[in-house]
């Protein structure tokens, strides 16, 4: 989504985020204008150390506090901050929240104007119940072991979530409702959302677009892969044209993509307007840094969550 740079202008918003959901949240809010604080414990952030360079993109642009809200007067600048605020970002389980006199009916109580939209792991009864992006993408067939997800799924899809139940309650005050109020953002529901497409099987193996049909789908060029995505009647007629295909199929396509590399492919289909990609490799991921990452941990979504 591309919003109007400031038009969340004069809006304050404290996230008390760490890692990915709450951080890729916090920093889209800014990108709209937002004054984003940004409340880490004393040690840092992890995602600091994990991933420098995205740590840094995330917190572009927004101030950056180190407390620890188990001494007092670091809970005193927090309240300083939160008594400003419009909006509140936590990714914290429940319980931990309470803990710190930080949950909703607390902090309503003590300031009525702001709202708080919560990150957690899974939705009630189990909102405590601890998780991670790779669980998330586990519990709902989405992982193809050994081989870890390459994008974190859960954590964005939840940040993209976040950011609409933010823009939703500061709409609501704005239409005239003069105290804040509450969203909860579970990490499991907003994967499960991006998990439709396989669970109605529309992807599933066999599925439509699971290599069911001809022109959706990868395949092999001289020197690599293509991905091929003629979905539409016209992509498909043009497809069959150009290549002197009487019908798609997936036997006739794969004999006309080896005869050329996947660079020259991708070219061919651009100049004939089709949608076809080239399949490149994960940008950075080669020699010893793939071999980390395919038996490192996994760096995602709170601590505490």
């Amino acid at each position: 989504m591309s919003a109007p740079a400031g038009i969340l202008r004069g809006v304050r918003a404290v996230s008390l985020c760490l890692n990915i959901p709450g951080p890729v949240a916090a920093s889209r809010l800014h990108s709209m204008g937002a004054e984003v604080s940004r409340v880490e414990p004393p040690e840092g952030d992890p995602l600091g150390r994990y991933c420098p360079l995205w740590y840094r993109d995330l917190t572009a642009g927004q101030r950056v506090l180190r407390l620890d809200l188990k001494r007092r007067e670091d809970r005193e600048s927090l309240e300083g901050l939160l008594a400003g605020a419009d909006l509140l970002l936590t990714s914290s389980r429940p319980a931990a929240l309470r803990r710190l006199g930080l949950g909703w009916e607390d902090l309503h109580a003590r300031y009525p104007r702001l709202s708080h939209v919560a990150i957690t792991g899974h939705p009630p009864p189990e909102e405590n119940r601890p998780g991670h992006d790779l669980t998330y993408q586990a519990s709902l067939g989405l992982l193809d072991p050994p081989h870890l997800p390459r994008t974190l799924l859960a954590d964005l899809a939840g940040a993209e979530r976040a950011v609409s139940a933010a823009l939703a309650l500061l709409l609501e005050r704005e239409r005239g409702g003069e105290e804040g109020a509450f969203a909860a953002v579970p990490l499991q529901e907003a994967a499960a959302s991006f998990a439709a497409p396989l669970r109605y099987g529309l992807t599933a193996p066999g599925g439509l677009l699971g290599g069911a049909f001809a022109g959706y789908g990868l395949y092999r060029t001289q020197d690599g892969w293509v991905a091929l995505a003629a979905l539409e009647p016209h992509f498909q007629s043009r497809l069959a044209g150009e290549l002197g295909l009487e019908e798609l199929s997936h036997e006739a396509l794969q004999e006309a993509f080896s005869r050329r590399s996947a660079r020259e492919w991708e070219r061919w289909a651009r100049e004939r307007d089709l949608p076809l990609s080239r399949v490149r490799g994960a940008p950075g991921l080669t020699g010893t840094v793939s071999r980390r990452a395919a038996s490192g941990p996994e760096p995602s979504g709170d601590r505490t969550r």
